[in-house]
């Protein structure tokens, strides 16, 4: 199974970053990276209509955990199979995202007999946008599941939950223990665990936008190289702990938008520089896969609107899916890849 093989790659091939904005009335812009080195992981979106059934995945294959039915219609983007929605918003307008966190979660011990409570970590998030408008409401009904993984040999994950208001939850298992933790920072990458980056900035402290000032030491003049210089220093490589600094300055040095369009598109900006060459994630002599990035696609989600935008590795033109054209209780359960040709469009430009 190919998203079995995505969950045990190695800890340097799958990594996602996350950031949150909001508009200058406040309204809430989510987005964040999907990353694999692996291969092409076959995405695509779904459109799934209120009181679609679904049923939960379980070790070894069996689909016959945890049924749930749709309260609310939802988009989201899916990898290798429809289920496996990674990041998605729905029409109550709470979005939900998950990313890898290998070797910190730890999910319960898998108990047979409670299937009908067991839900699949990949279809967490398909779970909570079919069900609840509300970080509240998604808190709470989480006391009522037991989390899985698919296959017992692959990688923990954990999720970003956000509601339209703004508030955010990072949901964790870790020991076996469910951890819900209010996230107004609105970042999130990989591991170790939320806590920890939170109270890793610390070490960053000395860190400023601008440009530093001149500065004396002894008879020599010391000045800056260029602009930006107050962030001499911000880690510049690409683990989770490092993209977690770097998104949190970059994310609270960005301008607040006018409208909630102008936040996504700097959202897209921000997040370009969380793209990850595919060539940095194998050492020399390994085999690199023939794909052209290790991100392979980018999303942002306006909660106000609910309007969910991407490009992807194949074509960096963004699109747009906006769920008010949709109407969730007439809809068909549509999937579509999210690229048809594997080429970067190019557009000519002619002169006269």
């Amino acid at each position: 199974m190919a998203i079995a093989t995505w969950m045990m790659c190695s800890l340097d091939a799958v990594s996602c970053t996350g950031i949150t904005l909001s508009t200058k009335d406040g309204f809430t812009i989510t987005a964040r990276t999907i990353e694999w080195a692996g291969g092409d992981l076959n995405s695509r979106y779904v459109i799934v209509p209120a009181g679609y059934a679904q049923q939960s995945w379980l070790p070894g294959g069996a689909r016959d955990g945890c049924r749930f039915a749709a309260r609310y219609g939802y988009v989201g983007l899916a990898v290798e199979e429809d289920p496996f929605v990674v990041e998605g918003v729905n029409e109550a307008g709470l979005s939900a995202g998950l990313f890898y966190f290998p070797e910190y979660g730890e999910y319960p011990e898998y108990d047979a007999s409670q299937n009908d409570k067991t839900l699949s970590d990949l279809q967490l998030v398909s779970w909570v946008l079919s069900g609840f408008r509300s970080v509240d409401e998604v808190k709470q009904a989480l006391q009522g599941v037991r989390v899985a993984g698919i296959d017992p040999r692959g990688s923990t994950v954990h999720w970003r939950i956000t509601e339209q208001g703004g508030r955010q939850m990072v949901v964790e298992i870790v020991a076996g223990k469910l951890q819900c933790y209010d996230n107004p920072l609105g970042v999130l990458t990989n591991s170790p665990g939320f806590e920890w980056h939170q109270t890793n900035l610390n070490n960053y402290v000395n860190l400023v936008p601008g440009t530093m000032s001149d500065r004396l030491v002894g008879d020599l003049t010391l000045r800056a190289f260029g602009g930006g210089s107050g962030l001499h220093g911000i880690p510049g490589d690409m683990t989770p702990p490092s993209r977690f600094v770097r998104a949190a300055f970059f994310q609270a040095t960005a301008p607040r938008q006018e409208s909630c369009e102008d936040a996504v598109l700097q959202a897209f900006h921000i997040l370009n520089n969380f793209d990850i060459p595919v060539g940095i994630q194998f050492a020399e002599g390994q085999t690199v896969p023939d794909i052209p990035s290790a991100t392979q696609w980018t999303v942002a989600t306006d909660l106000q609107n609910r309007r969910i935008y991407f490009r992807t590795m194949y074509n960096s033109n963004i699109r747009c899916i906006d769920l008010k054209t949709i109407d969730f209780r007439k809809v068909r359960f549509q999937s579509a890849m999210l690229d048809a040709v594997h080429k970067q469009p190019i557009e000519m430009v002619r002169v006269q």
